[in-house]
């Protein structure tokens, strides 16, 4: 499993305020908390005005002071141009993102065709947004594919079925999963997937974002997963994806884990799967695949009832 940090991102107020003030102690700090990650992804949204700039700055440091990798994660594309001419590694960048609209796909193949780098390639265009099903987002992939096929560079890309809030409609939860499965098994060439994992758990009680991530990203790395955006403080996670991929269930969470892992990639049923019901964790963990699986309705207290 590939390991993405998503601590630098410019949505969070503190960090906003860092990128502004060139604050390097406190990059390097979150560089830190992302000690054990494969990279950093440097969300720095637009990088305008006063963030002009922003990612010739910090690409240096995120290089003399970490063995992290980097995710650039911007719209602009004027960015991305500049700070490839300071980058030591460009095959060690992976660009943060593509879409299905012909001008930007042409555009970011091309610049990936020339450097080398990797790309993450969303399953979603402007003018229609995010399919809301599998087939929708498929669609597009097959696109996205085909271009990369024909300038050779398919073992590039690493597509995000992009996942949508729970709270917002759970029914996407599932979509995007059989994305990831469909996204493994459609191709001549194989592929990448990656996904955005906090995006599962925004708008839901704080006490309830990991339970949700991590148990998303058990189905997810069943459905196929190769490379995740996640919290890099999570440590538990980070155990949870090193078990999954060594099969070596240590204790009675990692056998249910385990499990669920099997049961999507083996189009189970989540009936089937055992588990002690006297395990306050261990129910709370099938409550929440209820609610992600689409068979029981979200609300703050799923884990409760």
């Amino acid at each position: 499993m590939i390991l993405i940090g998503e601590n630098i991102h410019v949505v969070s107020k503190n960090v906003r305020e860092a990128l502004l003030k060139r604050d390097e102690s406190f990059v390097k700090k979150l560089l830190d908390i992302q000690s054990g990650m494969d990279f950093a992804d440097l969300n720095v949204g637009p990088a305008r005005g006063e963030l002009s700039g922003i990612l010739s700055w910090i690409c240096p440091i995120v290089e003399e002071n970490s063995d992290l990798k980097i995710c650039l994660d911007t719209t602009n594309f004027d960015e991305i141009e500049n700070v490839f001419n300071i980058i030591k590694n460009p095959e060690r960048v992976i660009l943060n993102s593509t879409t299905g609209d012909d001008l930007k796909l042409e555009q970011m193949t091309d610049f990936v065709c020339e450097k080398g780098c990797g790309l993450i390639a969303l399953t979603m265009t402007k003018e229609d947004g995010i399919p809301k099903s599998c087939d929708g987002r498929m669609e597009i992939a097959f696109k996205i594919y085909e271009k990369c096929l024909e300038k050779n560079i398919a073992d590039k890309v690493y597509f995000d079925p992009l996942i949508l809030p729970i709270k917002a409609d759970q029914t996407q939860a599932k979509e995007s999963l059989d994305t990831l499965k469909m996204l493994k098994e459609a191709f001549e060439v194989p592929v990448k997937t990656v996904i955005g994992l906090s995006n599962i758990s925004n708008g839901v009680p704080e006490k309830l974002r990991r339970l949700i991530n991590r148990v998303y990203a058990v189905l997810a790395f069943g459905a196929g997963l190769e490379a995740v955006i996640m919290d890099a403080s999570d440590c538990e996670l980070k155990k949870i994806f090193k078990m999954l991929e060594a099969q070596n269930p240590q204790n009675s969470l990692d056998k249910l884990y385990l499990s669920l892992c099997e049961m999507i990639k083996n189009f189970g049923d989540l009936e089937d799967i055992e588990y002690d019901k006297k395990d306050c964790e261990q129910v709370e963990i099938i409550k929440t695949c209820e609610v992600l699986l689409n068979k029981k309705i979200y609300s703050d207290s799923f884990a409760q009832v």
